[in-house]
């Protein structure tokens, strides 16, 4: 069944990757994509922002604790997708229950979308202006093009990342100490503007710059050979890719008072290799949400992803401009809504182990208290100015969960 299953549908959108099959990866094809995943624009404003605000030091030591939060977030949902082969979608018809899971498919659907065309719009704003070019004619070429590899799954995402990953890296840390040379060491660029952000206000500016992303996790671990594999190169990649967009920003944000490589590669004469690395960056990340897009939407639709990879790109690229102009501040805002997701993930599979065996189904069809507690952790993360946002509503999603469950275990006895 599993192999007719595989024939059909390479993706396995609507059922979990079985451990025997043939689209399960290795450490390397993995890590680039985990790595491609995490090399994400607006990571590079947060280290602007950070480089504004602290001296070296906390710079540092906000990129590592805020590092170790958010690998710990993400290494444990890649742990429970390579574990199950199930996608996020499919996690969440366990712990959410198959109609309850509309909801987490719905916001995954409608945030990645948005960053989907608010990105197609990043890279067409710029371009055009250098090359002249009128914008809508850029906008749909990136849309088409990203659309297009994104159609072809892990595969696609594989090839761009192994393509894109190395340019944006070498290209990166050129511009970068270009950069340092000219502005007299790290230290110094620094020290001009320390002290504005306290390292607390940072380590929470580092967790929120990609845990939203992150809850998307097992749609790529899935298709992990091992367990092992799966969170190592999630770990890993998340400490790596989002050092490399913090310093980038850092840098470019200490340099040039921009918070974006493409301008500062710009300033400093670097007008192809800017354009080479605003794309390759923005085409992994697209890639990625548009492929967690396109499951969301499956697992709603019921019908298969490719289709909805179709659907999901023409809406991102036709929106485009309006989304870059209107939808980042609500992005942002739709954005705390997600970190509550993967912790009850998460937590439902370590408390309900045999629901996620092979050959199991779901148990009920919603689950209230798990919706309860992404509504009430979205609030608060959106509304309580106290610590950490994407901690806060992950707290209260976990407590709200296990509440539902106290009431559903006494309600069972009852009966």
């Amino acid at each position: 069944m599993a192999n007719t299953t595989a024939k059909v549908d390479a993706e396995y959108s609507l059922e979990a990757v079985p451990k025997t099959a043939p689209q399960r990866r290795g450490f390397f094809a993995m890590f680039v994509v985990m790595l491609g995943f995490t090399f994400f624009s607006a990571s590079m404003s947060v280290g602007a922002q950070m480089a504004n605000g602290l001296d070296l030091s906390g710079f540092i030591w906000a990129v590592i604790i805020g590092g170790i939060i958010l690998g710990a977030y993400t290494g444990a949902l890649g742990y429970v997708g390579s574990t199950t082969g199930l996608s996020m979608d499919l996690l969440a018809h366990r712990s959410f229950g198959t109609f309850g899971s509309y909801l987490p498919s719905a916001m995954i659907s409608f945030t990645q979308i948005g960053w989907f065309g608010v990105g197609a719009a990043m890279f067409a704003y710029p371009v055009s202006e250098f090359f002249g070019v009128n914008k809508w004619v850029l906008i749909i070429a990136v849309g088409i093009c990203m659309t297009t590899s994104a159609y072809f799954g892990m595969k696609g995402l594989e090839i761009v990342s192994f393509i894109s990953v190395p340019l944006i890296t070498i290209l990166g840390i050129y511009s970068m100490v270009l950069a340092t040379n000219s502005g007299g060491g790290w230290s110094a660029m620094f020290a001009q503007n320390a002290g504005s952000v306290t390292l607390f206000s940072a380590v929470g500016m580092v967790i929120g710059s990609f845990v939203s992303g992150g809850t998307a996790t097992p749609n790529f671990t899935r298709f992990s050979k091992k367990t092992w594999i799966a969170v190592v190169t999630t770990v890993v990649a998340f400490f790596i890719g989002n050092t490399l967009m913090f310093m980038f920003g850092a840098v470019g944000g200490a340099a040039t008072g921009r918070d974006d490589i493409f301008y500062v590669m710009m300033a400093q004469g670097l007008a192809i290799p800017a354009i080479i690395v605003l794309g390759a960056n923005i085409w992994t990340t697209n890639d990625n949400a548009l492929y967690s897009s396109a499951l969301g939407l499956s697992n709603i639709s019921k019908i298969r992803k490719k289709p909805m990879t179709l659907v999901a790109g023409a809406i991102g690229t036709i929106a485009a401009d309006w989304l870059y102009n209107n939808f980042i501040g609500w992005l942002s805002f739709l954005n705390a809504t997600l970190p509550p997701v993967g912790a009850i993930l998460v937590l439902d599979y370590f408390l309900h182990k045999e629901n996620y065996g092979e050959g199991s189904a779901p148990a009920r069809k919603v689950n209230i208290g798990a919706i309860v507690g992404v509504v009430a952790g979205a609030l608060v993360a959106n509304l309580l100015k106290w610590g950490i946002a994407a901690i806060n509503a992950m707290v209260v999603a976990i407590v709200c969960y296990l509440i539902g469950e106290a009431i559903a275990r006494s309600t069972a006895k009852a009966k």
